[in-house]
C-alpha cells in the first residue's frame, strides 16, 4: 500500500493511528484505507524532504484536514506524546456530535429482537433442555452479528459469509441425533458458541479477517464487552435485588415475572447494549483496561501457583479429580483472556517493563498447569480408555500449550529487545482462528466419530 519501505517503529505508529480511526463512530473501513493511503503519501513526501520517520509521521497527520476530529481525540489519549503538541487545536463549536437517535433505536430493537427469540425458544424448546442448550447462542448471536453488520455496513458478499455459516451450524445442531443427555451434545453446546462468536467477529471486522489490527481490536472489543456486561449485570441485580425487597413489604411476588419476561429479556438485551455502549465509549474503556490487567495479573499469577501446589499435592495424576481437571481447562481459558486483553491495552511502542516481565511470569505458570494437566489427562487416558470428554480436552490443552509457549518465547524475545512487541500482537491474533476451527471440529466431526452418544 505505501509508496516505499518504511521503518518498523514508523509501521508501529501508523498501525496504531489506523487501529484507532477504525473505532471510530463514522468513519467506515473503505474510509480509513483512503486515509492511510493519503497518510503514507504524505508521509513519503516528507521523509524525500529530509524529515525523519517520527517528524514525517507526526507532521502527516497534522495534514490530515479532514481528520481534525478524530486527531484531536487521539491525541488526547496520547497525551504523553507530541501528538497532542502537533494535532490538538480548538474544537469547532459545530462539530459537536448530535444525540444518535437513530443508532440508539436500532440497538434497542435488536435488543427485544433478541429477547423475543429467548422467549419463543424458551416457550417451544424448553420441554427439551439439550435441544435449548445447543441453540441458546443461535438464539442470540445472529443479532449480535447484525447489529456489526449494520454499523460497518457490510457488503453482501462479507454478510453471506458470516450468514452461511451461521445457518449451517443451525442445521447440524438440530439435525444431528445426538443422544440425550450425551457427551457429544454437551460438547456442541459448549462449543457451539465459540464458533458463533468468531463469526461475529468476521462482522465485527468488517469481513477483514486476515487484518492483524483488526482481530486485535476485536480481541479488545471482547475483553472491553466483557466488562461492561459485568457492570450492567451487577447494576441490574442490584436493582431487581431492591425491587424484590419493595414488594415483599408490600406483599407481592416478582419471581414468576422475573423467570418469564426479566431475565429472557434482559439477559440477551444487555449483550447487546453492552457492546453499542463498548462502540460508544472507546475512550472511556480503553483508560480502564490497562488498569485492570494490571491489577488481575498479579493476582492470577498467585492463584496458578496456588494450583500448581494444589496439584502436587493430590497424589496420582491418574486420581486427580475430573472436576477438579474440568476446573482448572476453564481457568487456563480465563488466563489465555486475560493474556489477549493485557496485550491488546498495552502501548506497542513503550519499551519492556516490569509487567512485560509478570506477564511472562503468568506465562510460565500457566504453561507448569498445562502440562501438569496434560500428563494426568493422558494418564487418565492411558487407565479408562478414549471418550469424546476426554479428547475434547486434550485437544484444547494442546491448543493452548502451543498458543502459550510460543507466547513466551516471543515474551522472552522481547524483553531481551531482539524482537518488536508486534510479533507478540501478531501471534495472538494469527492464532485466534485455530481455536474457531477447533470447536467447529467438536460440534460438526466429534458427534459423528463417537455415535452421537
Amino acid at each position: 500500500m505505501g509508496l516505499m519501505e518504511l521503518h518498523t517503529e514508523l509501521e508501529a505508529h501508523i498501525g496504531r493511528w489506523r487501529g484507532y480511526v477504525q473505532r471510530r463512530q463514522a468513519i467506515s473501513a473503505a474510509d480509513v484505507e483512503e486515509m492511510e493511503d493519503h497518510l503514507r503519501e504524505q508521509v513519503a513526501d516528507l521523509q524525500a524532504n529530509g524529515l525523519d520517520d517520527d517528524e514525517a509521521f507526526l507532521v502527516a497527520i497534522r495534514r490530515l484536514g479532514n481528520l481534525d476530529a478524530v486527531s484531536r481525540e487521539f491525541a488526547r489519549e496520547h497525551s504523553d506524546r507530541l501528538w497532542k503538541q502537533l494535532v490538538l487545536v480548538p474544537e469547532d463549536l459545530d462539530d459537536a456530535a448530535a444525540p444518535r437517535w437513530r443508532e440508539l433505536g436500532v440497538v434497542l430493537a435488536l435488543a427485544v429482537g433478541a429477547g423475543v427469540a429467548v422467549k419463543a425458544g424458551l416457550a417451544w424448546l424448553g420441554d427439551d433442555g439439550g435441544l435449548l442448550a445447543r441453540n441458546a447462542g443461535l438464539l442470540v448471536f445472529p443479532f449480535l452479528a447484525g447489529y456489526f453488520a449494520w454499523k460497518r455496513r457490510l457488503t453482501g458478499r462479507v454478510a453471506a459469509a458470516v450468514a452461511i455459516p451461521f445457518v449451517a451450524l443451525a442445521v447440524v445442531l438440530n439435525v444431528y441425533p445426538f443422544g440425550s443427555p450425551g457427551s457429544t451434545e454437551l460438547l456442541a453446546a459448549l462449543h457451539a458458541p465459540v464458533v458463533l462468536w468468531l463469526l461475529a467477529g468476521v462482522a465485527y471486522v468488517g469481513g477483514k479477517w486476515r487484518s492483524d489490527g483488526r482481530r486485535m481490536d476485536f480481541v479488545r472489543f471482547t475483553g472491553e464487552l466483557a466488562i461492561y456486561y459485568t457492570l450492567l449485570a451487577l447494576g441490574g441485580a442490584v436493582l431487581i435485588g431492591l425491587m424484590f425487597g419493595v414488594l415483599q413489604i408490600v406483599g407481592l411476588d416478582l419471581e414468576p415475572v422475573m423467570e418469564d419476561w426479566i431475565l429472557p429479556f434482559g439477559v440477551p438485551g444487555a449483550l447487546i447494549v453492552a457492546a453499542w455502549l463498548v462502540e460508544a465509549k472507546q475512550n472511556v474503556v480503553e483508560n480502564i483496561a490497562p488498569v485492570l490487567t494490571r491489577v488481575f495479573m498479579p493476582l492470577t499469577i498467585v492463584m496458578l501457583l496456588a494450583l500448581l501446589a494444589v496439584l502436587a499435592s493430590a497424589g496420582g495424576l491418574v486420581d486427580v479429580d475430573r472436576g477438579l481437571l474440568i476446573l482448572m481447562n476453564a481457568i487456563l481459558v480465563l488466563v489465555l483472556c486475560l493474556l489477549l486483553y493485557s496485550i491488546s491495552a498495552r502501548d506497542s511502542l513503550a519499551a519492556p517493563g516490569l509487567f512485560d516481565i509478570l506477564q511472562l511470569v503468568l506465562l510460565a505458570a500457566a504453561l507448569a498447569v498445562d502440562a501438569v494437566m496434560l500428563t494426568a489427562m493422558l494418564s487418565r487416558i492411558a487407565e479408562f480408555g478414549f471418550s469424546p470428554n476426554k479428547i475434547a480436552a486434550l485437544g484444547l490443552n494442546l491448543l493452548l500449550l502451543v498458543h502459550l509457549a510460543w507466547a513466551a518465547w516471543l515474551t522472552i524475545g522481547f524483553l531481551r529487545r531482539r524482537r518488536p512487541f508486534g510479533a507478540l500482537e501478531r501471534w495472538q491474533t494469527r492464532y485466534l482462528p485455530v481455536y474457531g476451527a477447533w470447536a467447529a471440529i467438536v460440534v460438526v466431526v466429534f458427534p459423528l466419530v463417537f455415535g452421537f452418544a
